[in-house]
C-alpha cells in the first residue's frame, strides 16, 4: 500500500478536480466554463476530456498493432503536469492538429522502435481524425491503475468524441472558497447540470480500495492470532516453571543467576519459534508472491521482511516468557525446594 501511495505516476495529482459534464455539448460547457473562470488566480489551468480511453489498430509501413487512444485539449499536459519528451503541444494557432495531429507515449514510440517519432504519419481513421502525423512525444505516465502495464497510447483533438470529464488545476491555498467558486459558476452556466466533483488523488485512493481493505484485514488477524500465541505461550511458560521449581530452586541453590535461569527457561520456546519461522517464510513468499502477480507494477518481497517479522515474532515470544521466567528466577530457592 505504501507502493501504491508513493509511486511516482507520471503526472501530478494534486489539487486537480474533475467534473462530468453528463452532457453532449461538453466542449462548450468546458470552454464557457474556462473563460467564466479565467478571472480568479485561484484557478490555474482548466482542460477537458473523454472519460476512459478506446483501443485501435494502428499501422505504419506494414506494421499494425493496438493502442489505447482518447481525446484531449489543448491545456490537458499542462493541467496534468504530463512532460513533454520530444516535439510540441498541441497549439490553437495550427488549424490541422484538429484533424491531423496526435501525440503519443514513450510506450509507443519503442513498440514501433523509432528513434526520430516525431513527423511519422499514421494510418489510422477515428471520428474526425484520418492519418495523423505524430507531432509529440510525452514521457510514459500512468493513465491507468497500477493494475496494468502502460500501454501504447495516442492522444488527440477529435472533436466528434464529446468532452466528458472537465479538469480544474486550483491553487492549494483557499481550497474550500475555491470549490464554492467552481460549484456557484457550474450552477450559473449550466443549471440543468449536476455538479458533482472530486479530487484526483481521492479517485486514485478508491482504484486500491480491495487492497487497502484486505490490508486492513491481514493487519487485525496478525495482530489476533499474536494475542493467541501469546496466551498460550504465557501458559506454558506458567506450566514449565511449575513442572522444574525444584530444579529451579537447586540450581539457584547452586549459585545459579537470574539471568541464567531466565535464559535455561527460554531457551526450548525460541528453538520453536526459530524452526517456526523456517516452515513459515517459505509459505508466505509463495501466498505474496502469487498475490503480487495480479499487479503490473508492484514491490518484491525482500529478505529483510521476513528476517524482520522473525525477529518480532521471537522478540514477542520471549518478552511473554519472561514475565514467569524471572519471577520464577526470583523466588526464594527454599520455597522452590520445599515445593511439594
Amino acid at each position: 500500500m505504501r507502493f501504491f501511495k508513493t509511486t511516482e505516476l507520471g503526472y501530478n495529482a494534486q489539487n486537480l478536480v474533475f467534473m462530468p459534464t453528463e452532457t453532449d455539448e461538453g466542449e462548450r460547457l468546458m470552454e464557457i466554463y474556462r473563460n467564466e473562470l479565467a478571472r480568479d488566480k485561484r484557478i490555474l489551468t482548466v482542460s477537458g476530456s473523454q472519460w476512459g480511453e478506446g483501443n485501435t489498430d494502428v499501422e505504419v509501413d506494414g506494421i499494425k498493432f493496438r493502442t489505447a487512444h482518447f481525446r484531449i485539449d489543448f491545456e490537458y499536459l499542462k493541467t496534468f503536469g504530463v512532460a513533454l519528451k520530444e516535439g510540441r503541444n498541441f497549439s490553437r494557432d495550427f488549424a490541422t492538429d484538429k484533424t491531423n495531429a496526435v501525440i503519443v507515449n514513450e510506450t509507443f514510440v519503442k513498440r514501433y522502435g523509432w528513434s526520430q517519432p516525431v513527423g511519422k504519419q499514421l494510418t489510422f481513421a477515428y471520428g474526425s481524425i484520418k492519418n495523423p502525423t505524430i507531432i509529440g512525444v510525452v514521457k510514459d505516465f500512468h493513465f491507468a491503475s497500477l493494475h496494468e502495464e502502460i500501454r501504447p497510447l495516442m492522444m488527440h483533438l477529435d472533436r466528434e468524441l464529446s468532452v466528458d470529464l472537465v479538469w480544474v488545476k486550483i491553487s492549494p491555498v483557499e481550497v474550500s472558497s475555491t470549490l464554492a467558486l467552481l460549484e456557484d459558476t457550474w450552477r450559473r452556466i449550466a443549471p440543468n447540470t449536476p455538479f458533482r466533483h472530486e479530487f484526483l488523488e481521492d479517485f486514485n485512493q478508491r482504484q486500491y480500495l480491495a487492497e487497502e481493505r484486505w490490508s486492513q484485514i491481514v493487519s487485525y488477524s496478525a495482530i489476533f492470532a499474536m494475542i493467541i500465541a501469546c496466551l498460550g505461550l504465557f501458559g506454558l511458560a506458567a506450566l514449565l516453571v511449575v513442572r522444574r521449581t525444584k530444579e529451579i530452586g537447586i540450581r539457584k541453590v547452586l549459585g545459579a543467576s537470574t539471568a541464567g535461569i531466565v535464559n535455561l527457561l527460554s531457551k526450548d520456546f525460541a528453538k520453536l519459534v526459530v524452526m517456526a519461522n523456517l516452515v513459515a517464510w517459505p509459505l508466505a513468499y509463495f501466498v505474496m508472491n502469487k498475490w503480487l502477480q495480479d499487479f503490473a507494477y508492484r514491490i518484491q518481497p525482500e529478505v529483510w521482511t521476513f528476517l524482520g517479522a522473525g525477529i518480532l515474532a521471537l522478540g514477542i515470544a520471549l518478552l511473554t516468557i519472561s514475565f514467569q521466567a524471572i519471577k520464577s528466577a526470583l523466588a526464594n530457592p527454599v520455597e522452590a525446594l520445599r515445593y511439594e
